[in-house]
């Protein structure tokens, strides 16, 4: 178990890092599972916010909509408004990618949420301090 909260911070922002790692791997794949895709896309977003959140000491809920996290974390940092949208876009696939009942995603929508994932790690891996992170 993390003991400090850099450990934790930086042990969220490493799991985020791994879900883009193969959401990333997986849409350059010649046959991509876009539906796994879109789900660690989402993952590394949710993962990233969430490290925010931990290093700032913002309490959060259980909950895989991003866009609150996003308004948690913008009551903190006005900046991350900027995140809304790419976290209204990537909060469905928490859930839908994981159902038969849903449609798959397109192999433009899997680029597309992938892309929006590494803008919100990115992002977060610029408001969170080296010493955090490393």
């Amino acid at each position: 178990m993390k003991s400090t909260k850099a450990e934790l911070v930086r042990g969220w922002l490493e799991k985020a890092r791994r879900d883009l790692a193969v959401a990333e791997r997986e849409v350059a794949s010649e046959s991509p599972f876009t539906d796994i895709a879109c789900f660690h896309a989402q993952q590394c977003a949710e993962k990233s916010l969430k490290a925010y959140l931990i290093w700032r000491s913002i309490p959060f809920p259980r909950t895989h909509a991003l866009e609150d996290l996003v308004l948690l974390a913008a009551q903190d940092n006005n900046s991350f408004a900027s995140m809304t949208e790419a976290a209204v876009q990537l909060t469905p696939y928490a859930v839908e990618a994981r159902y038969p009942e849903f449609n798959e995603p397109t192999i433009q929508e899997a680029r597309e949420a992938v892309g929006l994932a590494r803008q919100i790690w990115t992002f977060v891996r610029q408001k969170v301090p080296d010493e955090e992170k490393s």
